[in-house]
């Protein structure tokens, strides 16, 4: 069966999103691999570090930063990960001058927040109970 190895989020600026991804975020680097005039630049999980990757993507196509564009002007996050503790992330979020859009927020079951990466996508961070 098929399982999901890479995601990817679309950035204007690739340094700018490593920076962001890892020492905001505290994901860790897997690869930072040339690739043509941009990078193969990937971060994962530091507790699974073999596990999915994220790849910090060149918006350049036209239709790719339309859309990420569109993404951030609605509000809509561009990616999802979980925290265990969301009032503990934001906490810490805050204290390394992470740009928060929406402060920990309840949503029935799960409490979210919202910040922005900088390089022009909305992420959300979820602590969901069992669900």
């Amino acid at each position: 069966m098929p399982r999901i190895a890479i995601t990817s989020v679309h950035v204007d600026d690739q340094s700018r999103a490593l920076t962001f991804y890892t020492e905001v975020l505290g994901f860790v680097l897997k690869h930072d691999l040339p690739a043509g005039d941009f990078r193969w630049l990937t971060v994962v999980d530091p507790g699974d570090p073999n596990g999915t990757q994220l790849l910090l993507e060149p918006d350049q196509h036209p239709a790719a930063r339309a859309y990420v564009t569109a993404l951030h002007a609605d509000g809509i996050p561009a990616a999802q990960f979980e925290v265990d503790d969301i009032h503990r992330a934001h906490a810490e979020l805050q204290e390394r001058g992470a740009r928060i859009v929406q402060p920990p927020t309840e949503m029935g079951p799960v409490w979210t927040m919202i910040l922005d990466d900088t390089c022009g996508n909305l992420v959300q961070l979820v602590t969901a109970p069992d669900v």
